[in-house]
């Protein structure tokens, strides 16, 4: 599933190349994603695309009349194209700009979705219940450590949470743990703030890196030129159980935990 990286990355590459450009088309080609595709887009033709911002794992795209959210789902990706290019399969909704750039929605799983809502962007219900940023200076240690305070969940699961934090996946809970040698099953109630800090520090040094590496690609995901990311290359745990820490040589153990793959090093995370 795209996570907060991929999204940035993906928001990044398509803002240039559309951002004030007037909607001469939508084309919808499939409405029947996680949430039937809102009908308010296709009358979005001759409006403005005043912007394009990020709330988690949802691209906001601002017009004069309102916001369209969009949701990348499991295998969803958005890329840059000439309008000539002729649709695949799997390739579900068109936005066609004036200057003859259509930016495609690709999606196989068809688990994303395009949702129109003409209210500010923080009253949506999707998005009001949501966490602090992970790159915003609200998030801090001493915020992990309030919010913690009596919680038993493994602290991989609690910054997992996006009620808690956004965009912290799991592969960048993996590394940002291992990076900070605290163990993913130990209690999110009982960790320090001193370890708070370095877990902060963790997961903002590694999303960023991954950031400006174009994200994590393991299956789907590619950005907005339709090109992967590079971030896999640099990843210290995630997809290396039975591999050799490389801190302390020790075989990396790999469990199931929230039914999702963790990996750490029994040594080196305590």
């Amino acid at each position: 599933m795209p996570e907060l990286p991929e999204v940035e990355t993906t928001r990044r590459g398509i803002l240039p190349h559309i951002q004030g450009l007037r909607v001469q088309q939508v084309i919808v080609r499939q409405p029947k994603l996680r949430w039937p595709v809102s009908p308010e887009l296709v009358q979005l033709a001759g409006e403005p695309l005043r912007d394009i911002a990020r709330r988690g794992k949802y691209l906001l795209f601002s017009f004069d009349r309102g916001i369209v959210l969009a949701h990348l789902g499991m295998s969803g990706s958005l890329r840059i194209l000439e309008s000539e290019k002729p649709a695949d399969a799997h390739d579900h909704l068109d936005w066609v700009f004036e200057n003859g750039i259509t930016l495609r929605y690709h999606d196989p799983r068809r688990f994303g979705a395009w949702l129109w809502w003409d209210g500010e962007s923080t009253g949506h219900p999707l998005l009001e219940s949501l966490g602090p940023e992970p790159l915003e200076p609200d998030f801090t240690a001493q915020y992990l450590y309030r919010t913690s305070r009596g919680r038993k969940v493994p602290v991989k699961s609690f910054v997992m949470n996006s009620h808690v934090v956004v965009g912290v996946g799991n592969i960048y809970a993996n590394e940002a743990l291992f990076s900070a040698g605290i163990s993913p099953l130990r209690a999110a109630g009982r960790i320090s703030l001193e370890r708070y800090q370095r877990l902060v520090e963790s997961i903002r040094k590694i999303l960023e890196d991954s950031i400006r590496q174009g994200g994590t690609t393991l299956r789907d995901f590619v950005g907005g030129d339709g090109k992967p990311g590079y971030f896999q290359q640099t990843l210290q745990v995630y997809g290396r159980a039975g591999a050799p820490c490389l801190k302390c040589g020790e075989s990396l153990c790999e469990i199931r935990l929230g039914q999702r793959t963790t990996v750490f090093c029994k040594v080196c995370q305590t």
